[in-house]
C-alpha cells in the first residue's frame, strides 16, 4: 500500500513535547507515522501509543513502527481515554494531535476527499457510516447551507445548496468531479475566475460533517488534557481557522486564572491555572519547509503545558 507522509512542523513538534526517554507518549493522528516514527525512535524505556480511526493509516503505522516501544490502535482520538484504560495507563507525559486529512486521503482518489479527480462522493476517514454523498442527496437545503456556510466559511451557501437540492432530483449526485462543478456552477463568473478552486471550501465542510471533525476536536482536546500528567505538553498542529480558533480558545481557557463566567460576581473555580500556554503565538512553517512541503503552508502549531 502506498502511503505517503511529510511529517508537517515535525522539528517544532518534537521540540514542544519535551520529550522524556522513560516517558508514556500519544500520538492521536498516527497517519502515515512520520511524526510517530520520530517520537518513538527518542524513547528508552518509554512507550508510545499511536492512534487512527483509519484502518489504512493503522495498517502502514504497525508496519513502520516495528521494533520500537510502539503500540498502534484503530480509534479515534476522541477515545483517548477509553483507550489508555484499555491498556491500564494512567497519565502520559505528552500528546500530539495533526488534525485534517493525510496525504495519503487525498492522494487516493478513490477515497472521495479531492476535487481535483472523479471518484465516489465518500470522505469518511474511519470508512464507516454515512458518506458525503449520503448528506448532499439527503439533507434539506437548509442544513447543506449551514453546514457549508458554518464549516467552510463559504459565502455562497445558500446558492450551492439550492443547486445542489435542484440537481439531485434529477439524478443523485455521486461523485467527487459532479459535485465540484455543481458548486463552481453555483457561484457568480468572476468568483469562479478568482478562486482557482472554488470546490474547496464546500469540501471541506462536507468532509468535516461527515468525520463529526469538530466535535471529535473538542471531546479530543477535553480527554487527552485530562489524562496529562503535570509538566506534560500537548501539541496540535491544525490547517484551518475553524480548528485553529477551537484550540487557541480551549488552550487559553485552561491557562487561564478564573474560567468562571464573566456575569458571575464571585469567583467560584478556584482562581488557579490548570495550564501554561508554551506558545503565545501559532508556530508556521519556515521558508524551506514551504518550499518542501506545499501542504505545511496552512499548519500551525499551538503547545500547551499541563501545571
Amino acid at each position: 500500500m502506498e502511503f505517503s507522509h511529510i511529517p508537517v512542523l515535525l522539528q517544532p513538534c518534537l521540540e514542544g513535547l519535551a520529550i522524556d526517554p522513560a516517558g508514556i507518549y500519544l500520538d492521536g493522528t498516527a497517519g502515515g507515522a512520520g511524526h510517530s516514527r520520530e517520537i518513538a525512535k527518542r524513547l528508552t524505556t518509554g512507550r508510545l501509543i499511536a492512534l487512527d480511526q483509519d484502518p489504512d493509516a493503522v495498517a502502514i503505522a504497525a508496519e513502520r513502527l516495528k521494533g520500537l516501544p510502539a503500540q498502534v490502535v484503530r480509534a479515534n482520538f476522541r477515545q483517548a481515554a477509553e483507550v489508555l484504560d484499555s491498556l491500564n495507563i494512567p497519565a502520559i507525559n505528552g500528546a500530539l494531535l495533526d488534525l485534517g486529512v493525510s496525504s495519503h486521503q487525498l492522494d487516493e482518489a478513490g477515497r472521495g476527499f479531492s476535487y481535483h479527480a472523479d471518484a465516489p462522493l465518500d470522505m469518511r476517514m474511519s470508512q464507516q457510516g454515512p458518506t458525503a454523498a449520503d448528506l448532499v442527496n439527503t439533507l434539506p437545503r437548509e442544513e447543506l447551507a449551514r453546514i457549508l456556510r458554518e464549516y467552510g466559511e463559504e459565502p455562497y451557501a445558500w446558492q450551492i445548496a439550492g443547486k445542489i437540492v435542484r440537481e439531485r432530483e434529477q439524478a443523485p449526485i455521486r461523485t467527487t468531479l459532479q459535485l465540484a462543478e455543481l458548486i463552481a456552477s453555483a457561484m457568480p463568473p468572476a468568483q469562479r475566475r478568482k478562486h482557482k478552486n472554488p470546490a474547496r471550501r464546500s469540501f471541506q465542510a462536507l468532509r468535516i460533517a461527515v468525520n463529526g471533525e469538530l466535535d471529535a476536536l473538542n471531546e479530543g482536546l477535553e480527554a487527552i488534557f485530562s489524562r496529562l500528567a503535570p509538566g506534560g505538553r500537548l501539541c496540535v498542529i491544525t490547517f484551518h481557522s475553524l480548528e485553529d480558533r477551537l484550540v487557541k480558545n480551549k488552550f487559553r481557557r485552561w491557562a487561564q486564572r478564573c474560567t468562571c463566567p464573566p456575569e458571575q460576581p464571585v469567583c467560584t473555580c478556584g482562581g488557579v491555572p490548570k495550564a501554561t500556554l508554551i506558545t503565545r503565538h501559532p508556530i508556521e512553517a519556515d521558508d524551506r519547509e514551504l518550499a518542501e512541503n506545499r501542504r505545511s503552508r496552512s499548519a500551525k502549531l499551538r503547545v500547551l503545558e499541563k501545571r
